[in-house]
């Protein structure tokens, strides 16, 4: 255990209630994850202070949308800008630290089960998703990938260009002999919610259409005419693998996980298959995703 986890185990109650948890704020099951706390204390203790984003960004020389990304959750910061708001908030010394590094152990955690995950997929004989606000990962263009990894993100650059190719590489998977059978239950919001580039929201549109022609793809639309329907905040994949068991991953925009009790995947797999109940059938979500590129100039198909 480093020092600095030390320290905050040692702190006595009444100095944390002082500085981090100040008394009558109420404690729910979802500030003790450790990554939301952090943020949480961050928010709290700049409130304290009575600054803003931009005062804070001119006393320690960071740029200001990086706090609010750090009081969003977005991001846990680097270790030298939690110990340099450490002083500027006159915390006890190590104290932010220690939250700073359990937060990070959640989020090493977080990425240790998702690349678990991407190779159950890889291996999986079949695959089931749900997704409520964007167009599944399997089922995105590189460009539409690259805008969602430049929301909120810290890679800037070669970086997200580097993970783009990654996510659109990922894709691959889908086609050739040995491609699972793939079902994607997508979201009206998430067709709604376009890109404002027409050119790459047509693109996106487009290749959906080619995608479902595919012998082993089903795209199925849920409409928001359906209203709420099972897991409506929750980007759902269930994975059935060769040997016959079947593993789910779920996420939200804040955190994921990866599901292997027989229970829990049974839950998901009950929701899911109500769910789909709701949705237009493949073909008519076929007939849905033309009439929406119908909608949209589409300047390469305006020049020929």
């Amino acid at each position: 255990m480093s020092e600095s986890l030390r320290l905050l185990q040692n702190v006595s109650p009444d100095l944390l209630g002082e500085v981090v948890m100040p008394p009558r704020r109420a404690v729910t099951g979802r500030s003790q994850e450790p990554r939301q706390r952090f943020a949480e204390e961050l928010r709290l203790l700049r409130a304290k202070k009575g600054v803003s984003f931009r005062e804070m960004g001119d006393a320690l020389g960071w740029d200001a949308s990086l706090f609010g990304k750090m009081e969003g959750g977005q991001t846990i910061g680097s270790p030298e800008v939690v110990e340099a708001l450490e002083v500027y908030y006159e915390t006890p010394p190590g104290l932010l630290i220690a939250m700073w590094e359990m937060a990070l152990g959640s989020s090493q955690q977080f990425r240790e089960q998702y690349r678990r995950y991407m190779t159950l997929e890889a291996e999986a004989a079949g695959i089931q998703q749900y997704s409520p606000s964007v167009i599944p990962g399997l089922l995105q263009t590189r460009a539409y990938a690259r805008r969602l990894l430049m929301l909120g993100s810290l890679a800037q650059g070669d970086q997200v260009e580097q993970q783009a190719d990654a996510r659109a590489t990922r894709s691959e998977l889908l086609s050739g002999d040995l491609a699972p059978h793939f079902r994607a239950v997508i979201d009206e919001a998430a067709l709604r919610r376009r890109l404002l580039n027409d050119e790459e929201w047509c693109e996106q549109l487009t290749h959906l259409l080619a995608m479902a022609e595919q012998d082993n793809i089903a795209i199925q639309v849920l409409p928001l005419a359906a209203g709420p329907c099972e897991l409506i905040n929750t980007d759902t994949a269930l994975l059935r693998l060769p040997e016959g068991r079947t593993v789910a991953w779920v996420e939200t925009g804040f955190d994921g996980q990866l599901v292997t009790d027989n229970a829990g995947v049974e839950r998901l797999q009950f929701s899911y298959d109500r769910l789909r109940d709701h949705a237009l059938s493949p073909r008519e979500s076929v007939e849905f995703i033309q009439r929406l590129l119908e909608e949209i100039p589409c300047p390469s198909a305006e020049s020929n």
